[in-house]
């Protein structure tokens, strides 16, 4: 059983590992690098391994750091079956299209702008990548295991994060090999608690948070002191949010403050068609996450659903106080662009950053103080008040992961720490080694690992 690391190395994004059992090659995950441009570059060149070759692809959950690069995939020659949680693949069949929907978009925005280095700019993928991928994606079955092949079974299990999210374990004979996907916090205010992980050979898990630990403060309170302060000043509260995951919290966070009268009764939009077909998928899986009916509707009266550019558009000359809650969430692209570029240089505005911005990103600019950010070929003087709410995040801090491995009925063999910038991957490894005993490691960018 051998592992390569194709992304998720020395950084949050690009999770690809491959895992080959006697000759059954399997895909892990299969997303997007983000962030600086030496990684964003990466999904532009060949992939580093030959896409007809893979027998399968395991899918963790839908966020497009995972997921993102599928449609690559399959334009490329893979022909076999992506497998995933059925809440993952309705999300998916609702984030891949409309990401290759914005990357069309801003293809066509940058043409008309001429602000492209490349004469015409073109999209990563198109609409139609992205459908010819999604008839490859099938959900397993309830109980969630999958026989891959004679004697190789995956198992799904409930890893909180987002809706649909799940660790995967796979077995081969006395062989398994366990990964965390990204793992959810027992306080999320929308998701269930990760489920306890099986015992297994070797564990993969992540480390967003692994050098950190999310603040005792309450975000939601921390949440309400932006607003109040931003509408006394007459301005808009901009707070970019993933799609799935950081809209629904933050719009169950606003949905409280309303109902608590904690705030102006001012306008919420969300502007994210992403974000507006996944918030109703939340009543679509009830069971998956903590949110009653009567939240989730009271969640949708609340909120102004903006799904057309023209309406979008217009959101741009309004000018009374509200909040827009718009896409991407780490600024990387999106309609969350437009806000920030409009209302950005403006003191009396705010920009609310709901959690972690990895290196290289515009969020991460903004949460380091920057003073201009640039956007469409220009930079953009920043002037509006800039809060980052670490509380709001999906991810398991420090002690949250070392709690969920501690769960494992026994020891593994070894653990892989993936999917963290180099300080915090290397911080939760060392952490593994003197609090659990267990060996662990940080592994490299295409490193292969012989697994017994």
């Amino acid at each position: 059983m051998d592992l390569t690391f194709y992304g998720a190395t020395g950084t949050v994004t690009g999770s690809k590992s491959l895992l080959d059992i006697d000759g059954l090659r399997i895909l892990v995950d299969c997303g997007l690098f983000q962030g600086f441009k030496t990684l964003r570059e990466r999904n532009w060149a060949p992939l580093p391994f030959d896409p007809a070759s893979l027998d399968a692809v395991l899918l963790t959950h839908a966020h497009i750091d995972h997921s993102g690069c599928l449609p690559l995939l399959t334009r490329h020659g893979f022909r076999g079956t992506i497998w995933t949680s059925a809440a993952s693949a309705d999300l998916c069949d609702i984030l891949l299209q409309d990401t290759a929907h914005l990357q069309e978009e801003e293809a066509r925005y940058r043409n008309r702008h001429k602000a492209t280095r490349h004469d015409p700019a073109e999209p990563l993928y198109t609409v139609r990548d992205a459908e010819a991928c999604l008839k490859h994606i099938k959900a397993v079955p309830a109980h969630g295991e999958l026989e891959l092949a004679q004697g190789v079974v995956a198992r799904f299990s409930g890893a909180g994060h987002i809706l649909g999210a799940s660790s995967i374990q796979v077995r081969s004979d006395a062989r398994s090999v366990l990964f965390s996907g990204d793992l959810g916090r027992d306080d999320d205010l929308v998701m269930w608690p990760p489920a306890a992980p099986p015992a297994s050979d070797w564990v993969v898990i992540e480390s967003t948070y692994g050098d950190r630990l999310h603040p005792e403060v309450d975000p939601i309170e921390r949440l309400g002191d932006v607003v109040r302060r931003t509408a006394a000043r007459g301005g808009v509260v901009i707070i970019p949010a993933f799609a799935v995951g950081r809209t629904q919290g933050l719009l169950y966070a606003l949905y409280r403050l309303l109902q608590a009268q904690a705030i102006p009764a001012l306008p919420v939009v969300l502007d994210s068609p992403m974000g507006i077909s996944a918030t109703q998928l939340y009543l679509k899986h009830h069971d998956g996450h903590r949110l009653t009916q009567a939240e989730c509707e009271g969640i949708a009266h609340m909120t102004r659903f903006v799904r057309s550019v023209e309406e979008s558009k217009a959101l741009l000359q309004q000018r009374y106080p509200m909040v827009i809650v718009a896409g991407s969430g780490m600024v990387t692209g999106g309609r969350v662009l437009h806000h920030i570029l409009h209302h950005g240089p403006h003191p009396r505005n705010s920009i609310v950053l709901g959690g972690f911005q990895a290196g290289g990103t515009r969020g991460a600019a903004l949460a380091g103080g920057t003073t201009s950010l640039k956007m469409f070929g220009e930079y953009v003087p920043i002037r509006a008040e800039v809060s980052q709410i670490e509380g709001l995040s999906a991810h398991a801090d420090q002690q949250g992961l070392l709690d969920w491995l501690g769960q494992m009925p026994t020891a593994p063999r070894q653990v892989m720490v993936t999917h963290g910038e180099p300080a915090a991957a290397d911080t939760l490894r060392l952490r593994i080694e003197e609090r659990l005993g267990w060996p662990a490691r940080v592994p490299d960018y295409r490193e292969t690992l012989r697994l017994g």
